[in-house]
Order: C-alpha cells, then sequence, then structure tokens
C-alpha cells in the first residue's frame, strides 16, 4: 500500500467521522455504556478533533511530506500499548504507525475499546489490506520496537520490559497554565475548556495554575462557575468533587471552590480530579526558570504570555494539538523513519 493510498483511506475516514455515520454513533453509545467518563458529547468531541486536526487530506499531505518515508520497504511491526483516560486518546500513534509503513501490534486499554475497535475496523472496510497492517491483540509479542504510555509507576515496568527494544515510553504529565492578570472574561471561559474538557482527565488538560503574587481568584471562579456548572450533574464527576472537598476539609487544608472547581495551593502539577493546584509566582523570568526544571512533568503551558524557551497554546487550545504536536514533546513520526 503505497503512501498515497494511505493518506486517501484515511482522509475518507475523517470525513465520515465528520457526517456520524450510524456505525460511529452507535459505538459511541455503547463506549458511554461501558465507560461513563466517555459521555456522549466528549466522544464526538474527541473524533471531530481527530478529524479535523488529523484526518484532512492536505494536513496528512503536509505533515508526511516533512519525513522520508518509503513505501514497502523495510517496514518494522512496532507494539503500542495505549492509554485510555479520554476517548480515542492512543489513536495518533497508530496513525504514525500506519502513515509511515510500519505494522502495529495495538494493546488496547479496557478504558477505550470500543471506539478504536470500531474505528479500525472502519479502516479495513475502506482498504482491506489494513486487516495486515494494524493487529488488536491482547499481548505483545514478536515486535522491533516499542511505544507506550501510561503511569509513572506502568513506566517503571514498561521499561524494564521494554528497555532493550527501541521505545518511546510516557509518563504522567499534564498542562499547566500561566495566569498574568490581564485575562479577560472570554479568556476564562477558554481556560474552562482546558481544564473541563474530558473531565479534566487527559494529559493535556490543565491540573496547575501559576498566579502573580496576591493574586485574587474570585473573578476566575465566578466565570468557571457561570459557564461550567452543569459538571456537578455528572455522578462520577460530582462524586470526585465531593470526597476531595472532604479530604480537604478533613485534612484542614485552606482551598477555594466554585460548584464544579476546587482549587488549592501546592507545588505538585499533578491533581485530583476536580481539583487544580496553583502556585504564585514573582515575575516571569523566575516562573520561566521554574518551568524548565520541571519540564519533564509539563505536557503544555496555556498562557496569553510568551517565553523564551517554552512554546505556549492560547487559552482553550491545549485539547485541540496539531498533528505534530507530539506527546511528551517526542518527534514519534522520526522515532519510526529511523528505525
Amino acid at each position: 500500500m503505497t503512501l498515497d493510498r494511505r493518506i486517501e483511506v484515511l482522509s475518507t475516514l475523517g470525513k465520515e467521522i465528520l457526517d456520524k455515520p450510524d456505525w460511529l454513533q452507535d459505538a459511541v453509545q455503547s463506549a458511554y455504556y461501558a465507560n461513563k467518563w466517555f459521555t456522549i458529547d466528549e466522544s464526538w468531541k474527541a473524533l471531530e478533533a481527530i478529524a479535523t486536526h488529523f484526518l484532512s487530506k492536505d494536513i496528512l499531505s503536509r505533515w508526511t511530506s516533512e519525513y522520508q518515508i518509503k513505501d514497502e520497504v523495510d517496514n518494522k511491526t512496532i507494539g503500542l500499548v495505549l492509554a485510555g483516560n479520554i476517548p480515542l486518546v492512543g489513536f495518533h500513534d497508530v496513525l504514525c504507525c500506519f502513515v509511515t509503513g510500519h505494522n502495529s501490534l495495538v494493546k488496547l486499554s479496557a478504558k477505550d475499546e470500543i471506539l478504536m475497535k470500531a474505528v479500525v475496523s472502519r479502516l479495513i472496510e475502506l482498504e482491506p489490506e489494513v486487516n495486515s497492517r494494524i493487529l488488536l491483540i491482547d499481548r505483545l509479542k514478536g515486535f522491533d520496537a516499542i511505544i507506550a504510555t501510561g503511569s509513572n509507576n506502568s513506566s517503571a515496568y514498561f521499561e524494564e520490559y521494554f528497555g532493550k527494544y527501541p521505545n518511546i515510553i510516557r509518563k504522567n504529565r499534564n498542562a499547566i497554565a500561566v495566569i498574568s492578570g490581564d485575562e479577560t472574561d472570554e479568556d476564562f471561559i477558554a481556560l474552562g475548556h482546558d481544564i473541563f474538557n474530558y473531565f479534566g482527565l487527559g494529559c493535556r488538560n490543565v491540573s496547575k495554575l501559576y498566579v502573580p503574587s496576591g493574586y485574587k481568584f474570585d473573578h476566575m471562579l465566578g466565570i468557571l462557575h457561570d459557564h461550567y456548572k452543569e459538571l456537578a450533574n455528572h455522578d462520577k464527576y460530582r462524586n470526585n468533587f465531593d470526597y476531595n472537598n472532604a479530604l480537604l476539609m478533613l485534612n484542614k487544608v485552606d482551598y477555594l471552590m466554585s460548584g464544579s472547581l476546587i482549587i488549592t495551593e501546592s507545588d505538585a502539577i499533578s491533581s485530583r480530579i476536580a481539583t487544580v493546584h496553583y502556585s504564585y509566582y514573582d515575575d516571569l523570568s523566575t516562573l520561566e526558570r521554574e518551568l524548565s526544571k520541571r519540564q519533564e512533568e509539563i505536557q503544555c503551558i496555556v498562557a496569553n504570555v510568551k517565553f523564551d524557551k517554552h512554546s505556549t497554546f492560547s487559552f482553550g487550545e491545549a485539547q485541540k494539538p496539531s498533528i505534530s504536536d507530539y506527546a511528551d514533546g517526542v518527534d514519534t513520526m522520526e522515532f519510526l523513519t529511523n528505525l
């Protein structure tokens, strides 16, 4: 299968996703029954982002033109261990393997089986050769390289089991937001998407705020409450909100809250569901040095200020990565094309 054919198949899939066909509507509904975090709205949000930002013919053609991709020459078998924290979170790895001409052995997360199976099945219907290129398996064996995504704990096991192979092994990361004090109401509404999309479960969700010394949160919390209070109607999110609220009270930790979010001062970047941490900073140059020291914990930075050594996303854009915004800053395509 040539690269042009692979791009054609993927762009056809992208167009179908945007049309919301019956087969995909059924899969979205089934995914919700299996995992209540994957609500109908959140699954379509992920699917439409994939179709729009990954699967247009022009995007795929420009992206692949930046790499030396050969047709049917020395293709490898890549083992993929996918995460399952948000809908189709592992699709980009599958996409990278497919467009570079490699075969993939895909170990799905039990939390995100249904949508991935539906999408791969549709690719096979569009091009039967995909059946031998993307294999969904229960046990990994017979691979030449590995890409594995998991927690800090699971990454230690990945290193032990897969360290002898060429690999990309990913750990926990989260997005942060830098507040300057000059934000508009529209900025805070957009920041809400960075915090709340996918219920905050993604590695690109903002879990930590850096705010100027003496910053007052009242206005921000009011805006976030007005626009995202409906999150409290989701049972699993509400249970986490109530639990974390009670835990902070029992431990006598100071915190602020709206109807859908708890914020508390903490040096940690990763936070619990329905909770965001914050730290104060005195000046941006000092903050940038702090961020450089902690870059292994940070997936991306949301801000309306600029740094010399760190790229930033605009408010509301953290969960809209382009096809070349690689997880953990590791170029997956370069890794695959150089095997």
